[in-house]
């Protein structure tokens, strides 16, 4: 008896992901928990420089100005109750100081262009079609910092203009890095403030709007993240207790399903190393001068030195 629908998903069989992967991850708060995935088993990524970016347009906008490496100054700003912030990123680059402010957005821009040539993946995760339009600077922004809601008009994006925007980054992206692969999600995070019935038709744009775009001939893919949630898991006792995310466990069972498909045995081989190297790492021993314990030590640098000997950029 069956107790659960399975969703089949196909073993990738090119631009599979592995050590020597480098991969950019932008998006909704879901992709910063795969993030931390894909850091603890030492891959090569960089998250979300200019954090977590809900929508398309934003996410096109930040690669448009570091591809075209824009510098921020101080009419890019905003300064509500003292910090200063940009409606491009968000808060955590806000800071007390106009200068500390720019010096954030702009290194990030400088980080994030330095990367885009040289990455094999951009692991792109869609929170949201709903959208909030600065009214005084007519302005699409990427986060409202808490500024009175009365300051903006909200919009919900439409499929074509979804479908616009995602092309305009594939092709931004492959004008600086042709041998690029796109791997598209959409976050299973149910965004309740904007309505149940709103959450479900953004969700309904986001997944149409990728499905015109989807191509693995072109290089161009979807992982069913949030089909996995709403379909195979289905109870909420996958969700943190605010009802909205998804908990530990059902991260845990995503990122299976996506190493399953995406990573290639001798890629488990090393993860399940460092993970020994990780955990070890974090055990903390009653008698640290122990014989046992020196042992256990020399053990852990030698499976260090073995994994560093393969790849040089992983660090413990």
């Amino acid at each position: 008896m069956e107790f659960q629908t399975k969703i089949p998903i196909e073993e990738q069989r090119h631009d599979r992901i592995d050590h020597h992967s480098k991969l950019l991850l932008l998006g909704s708060c879901f992709v910063e928990s795969i993030g931390e995935k894909l850091n603890y088993f030492k891959f090569q990524t960089l998250n979300n420089p200019f954090g977590i970016l809900f929508h398309p347009l934003a996410i096109e906008n930040f690669i448009v100005k570091a591809i075209n490496d824009y510098q921020y100054t101080s009419k890019d700003l905003v300064v509500h109750n003292g910090i200063y912030q940009s409606f491009d990123a968000h808060s955590k680059l806000s800071a007390t100081s106009e200068e500390q402010s720019l010096s954030n957005l702009n290194d990030q821009i400088q980080l994030t262009k330095d990367r885009l040539v040289n990455i094999s993946h951009l692991v792109i995760t869609l929170g949201t079609a709903w959208t909030y339009r600065h009214i005084s600077s007519d302005k699409t922004v990427a986060n409202c910092h808490k500024i009175p809601q009365k300051q903006f008009t909200k919009e919900l994006l439409s499929i074509p203009a979804i479908s616009e925007s995602l092309d305009a980054i594939i092709g931004l992206v492959r004008s600086v890095n042709p041998k690029c692969a796109f791997l598209f999600t959409v976050s299973p995070v149910r965004h309740l403030k904007d309505g149940f019935i709103e959450n479900n038709q953004s969700k309904a744009h986001l997944i149409s709007a990728l499905h015109t775009i989807i191509e693995p001939r072109d290089h161009i893919y979807y992982f069913p993240s949030y089909e996995l949630v709403m379909d195979e898991l289905r109870d909420y006792r996958f969700f943190a207790e605010d009802m909205i995310h998804p908990n530990d466990l059902a991260i845990s069972y995503i990122w299976e399903k996506f190493t399953a498909t995406w990573m290639t045995d001798e890629t488990h081989d090393v993860m399940d190393v460092i993970d020994d190297v990780q955990k070890g790492l974090d055990h903390k021993p009653f008698h640290p001068e122990s014989e046992q314990h020196q042992l256990f030590l020399n053990r852990l640098k030698t499976k260090q030195a073995k994994i560093s000997s393969q790849f040089s950029h992983i660090v413990f």
